[in-house]
């Protein structure tokens, strides 16, 4: 049993140093390369430890974390999405982020499981995508730069707008999508960012 969670800690370790890539993993993990990065390399690399030294936390509260809760860290600022049996469950992430190291704000977007709903999901996939593809056509949106969630409807944005100007454009985009209930942005400016790449 011990030899297990040995081969199980070794794994995740192997795992979490692969997905930090070497530049052309960036942000979200969706392409976004260091060169546009508008957090300092400092900034990224507190992050990123922030980020792993949580999702390893978690996992070694309840394996399934591993899988089923998404984290991201911001300047500092955690934010959490995914999937629990109770409410008790989500509290519970929630101290597990702040008592993260360096952490200057959790947002808790978690939600708690109800029966699969096929037509619900696909239409939460149909709202992601729209707006995935709205944001790489519009131009003057850095659409790299951003992370999409749907849940029944609702769309949350994670992100950094280079300018208020892009921050509203990505929040009017969201909300041009036909049976969108509501908009949830958490989407820090470069401007306001504690340190920011020279």
């Amino acid at each position: 049993m011990k030899n297990k969670k040995v081969y199980f800690f070794i794994l995740l370790i192997i795992f979490l140093n692969s997905c930090s890539g070497t530049g052309s993993r960036g942000l979200f993990g969706t392409g976004v390369s260091v060169a546009i990065d508008p957090r300092s390399l400092g900034t990224q690399i507190d992050d990123s430890i922030m980020e792993k030294n949580l999702t390893t936390r978690l996992t070694i509260q309840e394996k399934k974390y591993f899988l089923s809760i998404k984290t991201k860290v911001l300047d500092g600022r955690i934010f959490i999405t995914g999937k629990v049996d109770n409410p008790e469950e989500k509290l519970k992430i929630t101290k597990i982020a702040w008592e993260t190291s360096g952490v200057r704000s959790v947002r808790n977007d978690i939600k708690v499981k109800e029966k699969f709903n096929l037509k619900q999901s696909a239409k939460d996939a149909l709202i992601t995508s729209q707006l995935r593809a709205a944001l790489i056509v519009n131009k003057t949106i850095k659409s790299t730069n951003y992370q999409i969630d749907t849940y029944k409807n609702n769309i949350y944005i994670y992100g950094i707008a280079r300018s208020r100007d892009e921050l509203e454009l990505v929040v009017d985009e969201a909300n041009s999508i036909i049976n969108v209930n509501k908009v949830i942005a958490s989407i820090l400016l470069v401007e306001n960012l504690r340190i920011q790449k020279d």
